[in-house]
């Protein structure tokens, strides 16, 4: 009878064993915390939060700092947007989101930051840290001095680009701070987080928060970011007349979950500052840079281009907006659970799956029993094209 009992209850741990599994890999999106905070970005003040100040984890609103280290390299004379950046394999082993790009090969700084600020992309921002700072840890290091001059006190960055590691945690307050600096100290960067697509010379890319810059009146900014640790955050801006709010959201349960909420706190902000304020502008990190590079001469100034160029480049950004509506979507249906369409589970996997159109069968050419069509008049061509390209 002892021995009965031990093999049920082996049997029931082994039994068990199954729904343990699923509640372990359930636990990040379950434990995933909520936190906010909506600041007139005029003054610095506080106009709501909530859990502001819960250490969680940034995702890729982490960028947001790289970026602002890359600016300061570039203002110091540590780094020029025209240097090529030598991609090492750590780099390109990056996961997505990513420009993809190849082990040993080399592109101008300012296409990698480009990168990081529209598409997010984390080998962009790993071959930034190597760049300026010689190596990720290098890096990280220079990343939490900055972020402790700039007041972001619970803040730790470990990596680059925002993916999930152990100690890497920022606050809503924090990253609101973050993103007001980023305005004020380098206005003459700020606006690549309004660009809907931008070229970034091995591909065009299109802008995360797209859909937020499309959809709310006066939105220019700032960061998105997901990871199934985090859920989907966002740092946003917006103006209208001379009021300028800043909204934070971590840990939303979706992309448009998330939008929808940073729009009701934006409305939130707009409603609460006041009409006129004084600008009280921060001030930038006070310190002297541990390793000075040589200084380097400054970029050019970018020619203007021919109007063709620019239909040519409109077309094309229409294009990679219109593919990354349609990946964006279909990644949303597959996170969808399938209850929520009330069909079975297989059926929706399935028809998420690519199609395959049958080829139209061909039918065999007739013979024609006349004699050949006589030939053309002298000086008409026999193929002559109906529409000729635009080149």
């Amino acid at each position: 009878m002892k021995r009965l009992g031990q093999r049920t209850g082996w049997a029931a741990v082994i039994a068990a064993l199954p729904l343990v599994i699923l509640a372990s890999l359930s636990t990040p999106a379950a434990a995933r915390q909520y936190a906010d905070l909506v600041m007139d970005a005029r003054t610095g003040k506080v106009l709501h939060s909530q859990n502001a100040d819960t250490r969680l984890h940034p995702a890729s609103l982490t960028k947001m700092m790289t970026l602002y280290v890359a600016f300061e390299a570039v203002e110091r004379g540590e780094i020029s947007l025209d240097t090529k950046v030598r991609i090492s394999k750590a780099a390109a082993a990056e996961p997505a989101s990513k420009l993809y790009l190849k082990a040993g090969s080399s592109i101008e700084l300012r296409y990698l930051i480009r990168a990081a600020a529209v598409k997010s992309a984390n080998d962009a921002a790993h071959a930034i840290a190597d760049a300026v700072g010689g190596s990720v840890p290098g890096f990280a290091a220079r990343m939490n001095r900055t972020a402790k001059a700039l007041g972001m006190r619970n803040t730790t960055f470990k990596n680059p680009h925002g993916l999930t590691q152990s100690g890497h945690l920022s606050t809503a307050r924090d990253m609101s701070v973050l993103g007001r600096h980023l305005f004020y100290d380098y206005p003459e960067y700020y606006n690549l987080f309004s660009r809907i697509t931008t070229d970034a010379k091995v591909t065009t890319v299109a802008n995360t928060n797209r859909r937020l810059l499309s959809s709310y009146r006066g939105a220019d900014g700032i960061k998105t970011g997901y990871t199934n640790a985090a859920g989907s955050n966002l740092v946003a801006s917006a103006e209208r007349g001379d009021v300028r709010i800043i909204a934070t959201v971590f840990g939303g349960s979706s992309a448009a979950a998330r939008n929808k909420r940073v729009a009701e706190l934006l409305d939130l902000g707009f409603r609460k500052a006041p009409k006129y304020a004084k600008v009280d502008k921060p001030r930038k990190p006070n310190y002297a840079v541990a390793s000075a590079r040589t200084v380097v001469r400054s970029s050019a100034v970018p020619q203007a281009r021919p109007a063709h160029v620019i239909a040519l480049a409109a077309a094309r950004s229409n294009i990679v907006i219109a593919e990354a509506d349609i990946q964006q979507a279909l990644e949303e249906a597959q996170e969808a659970p399938a209850a929520e369409s009330g069909l079975p589970e297989e059926l929706v996997a399935r028809s998420l799956r690519p199609s395959r159109r049958p080829r139209p069968r061909r039918s065999p050419p007739r013979r024609r029993s006349s004699p050949s069509p006589a030939r053309p008049a002298p000086g008409r061509p026999i193929c002559a094209p109906r529409h000729r390209p635009p080149w």
